[in-house]
This record gives C-alpha cells, sequence and structure tokens, in this order.
C-alpha cells in the first residue's frame, strides 16, 4: 500500500468538529482512504456509496430524527461520491451543527459540483483536502528516491495514476479506458454540456498545445465556437481535475506580457492517451513539453499535498524572457525554468533584472528530485 500525503493530514483533523471534503479527480484513491479510516475505526464507522440509488435517497432527507436514526452509534460517517446526493451540503451541514461528536468525511470527483453543493452551507464548517495522481514524494518514499528515479521514463509517457502504478505492463488499456469513459463520466453527467463533441476536440486542442500560452479567442476559431463557451468548458476541465491554469505574472513593468495563461494537464498519462501516443522517448519531438508538463504539475501536487499558500504563476517578457514556474509567498518571488537538457542553460536574464530579489532555480533530469521531496 501507498501512503498518501493527505491521509496523515485527513487523520490529524479528525473530531475536530468540521466537516472534511476529499475532491480530485476519479480513480486518484479517495475511496481507498475512505475504506482505509473505516478500516482504523471498524467499531464506529459507517460507509456509504453514494453511486446507489437507495444510498442517495436516504442523505437526500434533511430531518435531523432521521439522520440519527441512519447514523445510530457511529461516530465516523464516510461518504463517497458525495456530489451525487441532492443538496447533500445542507445534509452534512445539519449533522455538523447538531451531531457534534460525529466526524462527517465525504469524497467527491468533481470540485466544480461538489464545491458548489458543500461551499455555502458549509462555511467555517469543513476542511477541504484535494488527493491528485500518486506524486513523486509518495512513490518514493514507498520504495526510494534512487528508485522512483529509474521509472522517470515511464511516469513522463503513462503517468501517476494509482491504477497505472499498480498494473505495470498493463497502462496502453489503462489509460485507454481511463481517458475514455471515467474522463466525461462526471462531466456529462452533472454539468449542462449543449455540445458534447466540443469538449472531446477542445481536450485533442490542448493535448497538442500543451505547455504553450492559451488564448481562448484562438481556440474558439479552431473549434467554430466563441471565446465565452471555450472558457466555461476549461473551467469544467480544471473542476472535474483533468488540467489546470497558470496565468502570468506581472507588476506592469514594460515589456511584461500582462495577460495570458497556459494550460496544463494533471497527468502526462491522459494527455498521451488523448493524443493516442505512447512512444517512448527516443522516439518523440516533444520531450520538452512532456518534462515541463510532468514537473509543474509534480510542483502543483506537492504544494497542494501541503497546503502551501504560494500563489502559482509563468512569467513571460515581449522578448524572449520566460520563466517557466512562478511562485509568489509572503511577498518573495521564486522562479523554476525547467529543462529537460542538463547542458542548457537557462534565459533569466529579463526576469533578474525586474526581480533582483527573486530567487531563481534551474530544474532539469540530473536535480529534479530534489524539488519534490519535503524536509
Amino acid at each position: 500500500m501507498i501512503n498518501r500525503t493527505i491521509e496523515d493530514h485527513i487523520r490529524q483533523r479528525l473530531f475536530s468538529r468540521k466537516a472534511i471534503i476529499v475532491l480530485g479527480p476519479r480513480q486518484s484513491g479517495k475511496t481507498t482512504i475512505l475504506k482505509r479510516l473505516e478500516q482504523a475505526h471498524q467499531n464506529d464507522a459507517l460507509y456509504f456509496n453514494c453511486d446507489e440509488t437507495d444510498i442517495r435517497a436516504q442523505l437526500s432527507n434533511q430531518n435531523l430524527s432521521i439522520l440519527k436514526s441512519l447514523i445510530g452509534e457511529n461516530k465516523l460517517i464516510l461518504i463517497d461520491e458525495a456530489q451525487r446526493v441532492d443538496n447533500i451540503g445542507l445534509t452534512i451541514k445539519i449533522m455538523v451543527d447538531n451531531l457534534p461528536m460525529v466526524q462527517i468525511v465525504a469524497s467527491g470527483s468533481s470540485a466544480f459540483e461538489l464545491s458548489d453543493r458543500v461551499n455555502e452551507p458549509l462555511t467555517g464548517r469543513k476542511w477541504e483536502f484535494h488527493l491528485y495522481p500518486f506524486s513523486f514524494e509518495e512513490l518514493a518514499k514507498h520504495s526510494d528516491t534512487m528508485e522512483e528515479i529509474k521509472h522517470l521514463l515511464p511516469r513522463l509517457i503513462y503517468g501517476s495514476y494509482p491504477e497505472i502504478v499498480n498494473n505495470p505492463g498493463k497502462e496502453r488499456d489503462v489509460l485507454t479506458n481511463l481517458s475514455s469513459s471515467y474522463l466525461y463520466k462526471d462531466i456529462f453527467s452533472l454539468y449542462d454540456i449543449r455540445k458534447p463533441e466540443l469538449i472531446e476536440q477542445l481536450l485533442m486542442a490542448l493535448s497538442l498545445q500543451i505547455c504553450s500560452e492559451v488564448s481562448y479567442h484562438e481556440l474558439a476559431q479552431l473549434l467554430s465556437s466563441d471565446p465565452a463557451t471555450i472558457e466555461r468548458y476549461i473551467l469544467i476541465l480544471e473542476r472535474a481535475y483533468i488540467v489546470f491554469r497558470l496565468i502570468n505574472y506581472s507588476t506592469n513593468q514594460r515589456n511584461e506580457i500582462k495577460k495570458s495563461r497556459k494550460i496544463y494537464f494533471i497527468d502526462n498519462g491522459i494527455r498521451n492517451a488523448l493524443i493516442s501516443d505512447f512512444r517512448q522517448i527516443d522516439l518523440r519531438d516533444d520531450i520538452g513539453k512532456l518534462w515541463e508538463n510532468y514537473i509543474v504539475s509534480e510542483l502543483h501536487k506537492f504544494r497542494s499535498n501541503y497546503n502551501s499558500i504560494a500563489k502559482p504563476y509563468f512569467w513571460r517578457s515581449v522578448g524572449s524572457g520566460e520563466i517557466d514556474f512562478l511562485e509568489l509567498e509572503n511577498a518573495q518571488l521564486t522562479a523554476y525554468e525547467i529543462k529537460w537538457n542538463p547542458q542548457k542553460r537557462a534565459r533569466t536574464r529579463s526576469f533578474n533584472n525586474l526581480y533582483p530579489n527573486a530567487k531563481v532555480n534551474l530544474i532539469n533530469r540530473e536535480n529534479y528530485f530534489t524539488y519534490l521531496v519535503g524536509q
């Protein structure tokens, strides 16, 4: 069993008189965490699978007496796929307010849907965690750092979803399934998608533009749509944990790009499955993009696992100056330039001139692991 970093943080928050919400993509391991909690508290834990119709009906009822009867003497209530329950936020709020000795842990695979359903009712009443595919650190702790480094090339191609890591040799079949039925299941069932084919076309376009600056207007023209629809669909893809955005950092200095965005995939394997390209590294011409997406997504997971308050950005000037990943925390800028080739130098002079107090790091395949593990 590969331990998940957020599981330790969740256990520390148990019985603090707040609900615990675990969000993340399908097949990232949320059910496993809930089942492990159930096993650890087997004498007073109750697990609900909201994929089942009768369970959804029971939890949709906000009558306190009925909820008390449903819970019984149990102290740990685990609600899996909670986004499928109507008014689940109100149900959890009633439990939190009226049953202070009961701990609610709810999971969901759609941040957009579940957050909208719980945020307002649970204001000040919840802890929220995000579970992604395995991080480098989690895998390195399970074996050791040097052993995980040996798996770098497969991670760049197949990604780090638990089913991928735990079933070597079946990566293509698993990813093909994951990038089709599972990828779209929540999107099409939970959101008002009037053009389902546009979602697939958009994902293909984003896969081909990985790590590049993205224009909603240009995507709209390419896909015969409009910028507002493209922006909305990208937000849905982000809330479904398929992609995430970085916006550019600017303090209105001369020659800085003021408004732009890059879009990355949460997992390299999903991106490669979307374009049906599982060629080995020495046969590819997109290794630089795969490497940048891998590192940025790993930095994204690492900061999420440790609940970092740092704000992520990228930076680019009108000229050739560019920083792949930038963090702002407590007024301190930390820059990361990402290069596959260890011999390649980063061009950061224009950034250094504008922000001389920033810390600048060069990440390459010889030192990357030092940036992806905790102290």
